[in-house]
């Protein structure tokens, strides 16, 4: 593209270029398009999360589908169809899956170590971890939702400098 620009092509040895902003999703630092911040099996990295996927999956699912679904529909919604799939199914994995896969177009990660379905079929717990750790390093307080995030941007982005009152010439 171009040679000075921030988005061109790295030399050989050097990381990737950083992703390139997407309007209405709060700046990250570090995190480069291509990969995910976090490994599959790092799920000790966020231990409070870990126990909740575990012991009851449908929080942090909820939490990622409403941000991922830029907040049409609540966390609460998606955490009831999850459960209720998962009570009289047990094909919530196909549910989840889905929002795997939309994480990935959304911010451009690869399909590793497996496809999206089989992963979530049979390593759902570190899947979902994944994704909210992928969330939570691009910035998204995972406990304040979608509007809450977008609230907390726009007042960082609209707060004037502070200057003491102290300062006469």
């Amino acid at each position: 593209m171009y040679p000075n620009s921030e988005y061109s092509q790295p030399s050989y040895g050097q990381p990737p270029p950083p992703a390139p902003p997407v309007a209405g999703v709060p700046p990250s630092h570090m995190i480069y398009a291509g990969q995910w911040s976090t490994g599959l099996c790092d799920c000790t990295s966020d231990v409070s999360n870990c126990c909740l996927t575990c012991w009851c999956p449908c929080i942090p699912f909820g939490q990622i589908a409403e941000i991922l679904d830029k907040g049409t529909t609540s966390c609460a919604v998606h955490g009831a169809l999850y459960t209720i799939l998962l009570l009289f199914t047990g094909c919530q994995c196909i549910y989840s899956c889905m929002y795997r896969s939309k994480m990935r177009q959304q911010y451009m990660l690869p399909e590793e170590p497996c496809n999206d379905c089989l992963l979530h079929c049979c390593c759902e717990p570190c899947a979902m971890c994944q994704e909210y750790r992928e969330l939570k390093h691009r910035g998204f307080n995972m406990s304040l939702g979608w509007h809450g995030n977008m609230e907390r941007q726009n007042h960082a982005a609209v707060t004037p400098p502070f200057a003491p009152a102290g300062m006469k010439r």
